[in-house]
């Protein structure tokens, strides 16, 4: 039998669930993540470390994140933009999620031995695809009629992971259902609860005609 492939990586705990596919920007200025990204422009390409999400806690200060959650996504460092007084802007894709085995103390940020885990589509998910694609498609309709202003449109990927990953991140939900998501085994799995979660939405937004307008699938994530 094979073993899982791990890797130690730094780690970043965040109140945002990074998926698969998806850009991450981060405004980084406590001293331990300036440190994380020196330490990772030191090392040759790809230059990457774990985002994962606090179940208990909060992102800001030394044990802030009392509790991790067991899954996490892969971020890779795109763009760097060092700032006079040490900060740094950062960009970075998500490129594969993980599971965390054990955490690292020893540096000033965490890091943990994690084993990845595989993307792959599931039994049969075109169906549920297809439904997941109307469903979607209706929702943002419905935003926009509840007054959530222009929604950019968005271009729906024919592959079942990518779209699974997409959807995941565009739909407003709280931090522990998109955690949820990102945890599915496969993306059959993965839409099969986009579609019951969709399906829920569309009823609420039928019978909330108007509601205030927020960050409705703008795409973004919040910096720490």
């Amino acid at each position: 039998m094979e073993r899982p492939v791990t890797e130690r990586l730094a780690l970043f705990p965040l109140g945002t669930v990074l998926f698969p596919g998806l850009a991450l920007p981060l405004h980084l200025f406590e001293d331990r993540y300036r440190l994380l990204v020196r330490d990772l422009l030191e090392r040759p390409e790809p230059r990457r470390f774990g985002v994962v999400g606090i179940e208990l806690g909060h992102e800001v200060g030394d044990g802030a994140a009392h509790r991790l959650a067991a899954i996490g996504c892969v971020a890779e460092l795109r763009e760097v933009t060092p700032h006079p007084d040490g900060r740094f802007d950062i960009v970075t894709t998500g490129t594969g999620r993980f599971r965390l085995k054990r955490l690292d103390r020893s540096r000033p940020y965490l890091q943990g031995e994690v084993e990845f885990l595989p993307d792959a589509p599931g039994l049969d998910p075109a169906p549920v695809a297809r439904r997941v694609r109307w469903l979607f498609r209706r929702y943002r309709d419905r935003l926009v009629d509840a007054g959530a202003g222009v929604v950019d449109d968005i271009d729906l990927p024919d592959d079942p992971v990518r779209l699974s990953y997409l959807v995941a991140a565009a739909v407003v939900l709280d931090g522990h259902e998109k955690q949820r998501l990102l945890e599915c085994e496969d993306a059959a799995h993965r839409l099969a609860a986009e579609r019951d979660l969709l399906a829920r939405e569309n009823r609420i937004l039928e019978l909330l005609p108007m509601i205030p307008a927020g960050q409705f699938l703008d795409g973004s994530f919040n910096a720490n």
